[in-house]
């Protein structure tokens, strides 16, 4: 079946000029020199201005995890700049941008004059209102209320362009609809690549899952008591796609290689356990990998991230005496085969990725300052060709996510039974070897105390599906607005860590029993010739000391201890940080949007 070829196919609808626009766009007319009259006149017009509609992430979801507990960063982010400080409206003018929406709701005022059936025209208007919604999505989850626009909007509509924010509870209301819309209309096949029934059906799931426990865990909205109905909304969407039948999760029997092997093919067309990917086609697009997915340039796997991967017998990895100092090599041993599909393990051979100084073969982990020490394989195509490396298929929405949902949501409503477990999480857990999930597990300490204000009878288990969601969407981008929607924003005030070291001297960081770097105290000098190991290697030497000092690598203690990558993160306000403030300059030019929230 052809691929479609997103993004790239706007050349046509590109010369109607009508995304041209800039942030306040909501006071011009549409420029067209191909008017809506001469263009929308058939289902190919339609189709190509659809596509034009299409933005799903690329590679960058490997490193959009950054500033959370799961990967620290040395770049600068959003959320740094709201912690850092007590900034105002004005350090932030990105994000109020309507282009999108102004493009959508072009579309459905003119898509109607194309000569065609009325299940073609509902498909077409179905894709269009899905747009919609995940714009719509996007600007919630910045701002809560936003003005909602459903109409094309001219310089005459004063009282529109001047319109106050509406209502959260409103604009969800209109999201919930479109998406219900094109759940029902949007053609249940289409070829690959492209939006149909099953991927708006996730999408609705997704939302509703965020939005349901968004209002249970948030207090100032004050809709809590509305919080049930999205969650049975994101059970039930669920569940639909899993009986549908339709996907399945990717195995081929090895649980230590299916689930990192998942991320780094060139072709995930056909892929049972992928509902959509973005990925490359005959050199009209590449996926843009890199290899700092890796992470030595700016994002960094976490210890924390590390220390909730469950041993391999299920038992939790915090519950062992003293083991927030464990060296690197016995933080792998007897773990869930995840983390060693997702981490750069003891033992791991690199192939000779040009970036990557020490070449080739066993792989000793590479230290620098500010970063943890920990790498990541997951996304990361472990091969020297360039050909490779741009034909990488990225997996935006998988089926695993649809599971945790499932799972999730019921628990959440207090609902879940061994069966939904184990069509859900047990399934997740089957492909990699690990024991099953029971109803009933004993409470983890670390995980109570990260948690605390769950509210669910059916608090245990929640708490290990909760773990589950993140160990399983590890590093794809999806923790932030996960620890956004359980109130748990908190925990981006932890300094995140990297590995721990006993001292200084040599340290076997490869687990062939072989030391490969000497650490020195900062007052020392790295020798001109250096020390070889027993395998007749130069040793790999680092100066360390504590944050601030003249060193390569930060410790905790200057000489021991864990890595360091920050000395402060800030502090989260609650509720402020959860949101932010309509850019001062759309203030000025509307003095109708009010902030909100303490902006």
């Amino acid at each position: 079946m052809k691929r479609i070829h997103i993004y790239i196919l706007g050349l046509g609808i590109a010369a109607l000029s009508f995304s041209a626009c800039n942030n306040d766009f909501l006071d011009r007319q549409p420029s067209t020199s191909i008017g809506s009259d001469n263009f929308f006149n058939g289902e190919q017009d339609l189709k190509l201005y659809i596509n034009n509609m299409y933005n799903f992430p690329g590679w960058g979801i490997y490193n959009d995890d950054q500033s959370t507990d799961n990967a620290a960063t040395t770049g600068a982010t959003e959320i740094k700049l709201v912690m850092g400080g007590n900034p105002t409206a004005s350090a932030f003018p990105g994000g109020w941008n309507w282009e999108q929406l102004r493009s959508v709701n072009y579309f459905l005022t003119n898509f109607r004059k194309a000569p065609l059936s009325e299940d073609v025209m509902n498909h077409y208007e179905g894709l269009a209102r899905f747009f919609r919604a995940q714009f719509y999505v996007n600007k919630v989850k910045r701002y809560s209320d936003v003005p909602w626009y459903d109409q094309v909007i001219n310089t005459n509509d004063t009282e529109l362009l001047m319109k106050e924010r509406d209502p959260r509870s409103l604009v969800v209301e209109k999201i919930m609809e479109d998406y219900a819309f094109a759940a029902e209309h949007v053609n249940e096949t289409s070829e690959s690549g492209a939006v149909n029934r099953w991927i708006v059906k996730a999408y609705q799931a997704k939302f509703a899952l965020y939005e349901g426990t968004y209002r249970r865990y948030h207090s100032e909205l004050a809709l809590e008591s509305t919080a049930s109905q999205f969650l049975q909304l994101a059970a039930d969407v669920s569940k639909n796609i899993m009986d549908g039948g339709k996907f399945r999760l990717y195995t081929t029997g090895s649980p230590t290689q299916d689930y990192m092997n998942l991320f780094v093919q060139q072709n995930l067309n056909g892929n049972p356990e992928v509902l959509l990917a973005t990925y490359s086609e005959n050199g009209i697009r590449n996926s843009g990998w890199n290899e700092t997915v890796f992470g030595n340039y700016e994002v960094s796997p976490t210890k924390d991230l590390l220390q909730d991967y469950l041993m391999a017998d299920g038992s939790y990895y915090t519950n062992q005496p003293g083991y927030s100092s464990f060296p690197f090599v016995k933080e792998f041993e007897n773990r869930d085969p995840r983390l060693s599909q997702t981490y750069a393990y003891p033992g791991f051979n690199l192939l000779n990725v040009d970036t990557y100084s020490q070449g080739g073969g066993l792989y000793v982990q590479q230290l620098a300052k500010n970063f943890t020490g920990y790498h990541q394989i997951k996304g990361f195509v472990n091969d020297p060709s360039a050909v490779v490396q741009n034909n990488l298929d990225i997996p935006v929405l998988r089926y695993a996510e649809i599971l945790l949902t499932y799972a999730e949501a019921k628990a959440e409503l207090g609902t879940l039974t061994q069966g939904d477990l184990d069509q859900s999480i047990n399934l997740l857990r089957n492909r990699v070897g690990m024991p099953q999930l029971s109803l009933t597990p004993a409470v983890d300490p670390v995980q109570d105390a990260k948690y605390p204000n769950t509210s669910t009878a059916q608090r245990p288990v929640l708490l290990e599906i909760r773990r589950e969601r993140r160990i399983e969407m590890a590093l794809e981008g999806y923790r932030y607005d996960d620890l956004m929607r359980w109130n748990a924003g908190k925990l981006l005030e932890k300094e995140q860590e990297g590995i721990y070291f006993s001292g200084l001297g040599k340290h076997d960081l490869t687990g062939d029993g072989v030391p490969d770097i000497i650490l020195l105290n900062n007052s020392e000098s790295i020798p001109a010739v250096k020390e070889k190991n027993a395998l007749g290697k130069d040793f790999i030497y680092y100066r360390t000391g504590s944050i601030g000092q003249d060193a390569g690598v930060f410790l905790k203690n200057g000489t021991s201890g864990t890595v360091q990558t920050s000395s402060d993160n800030g502090i989260f306000q609650e509720p402020k940080s959860y949101y932010r403030p309509v850019p001062q300059n759309q203030v000025l030019l509307n003095p109708n949007l009010k902030q909100i929230f303490g902006w």
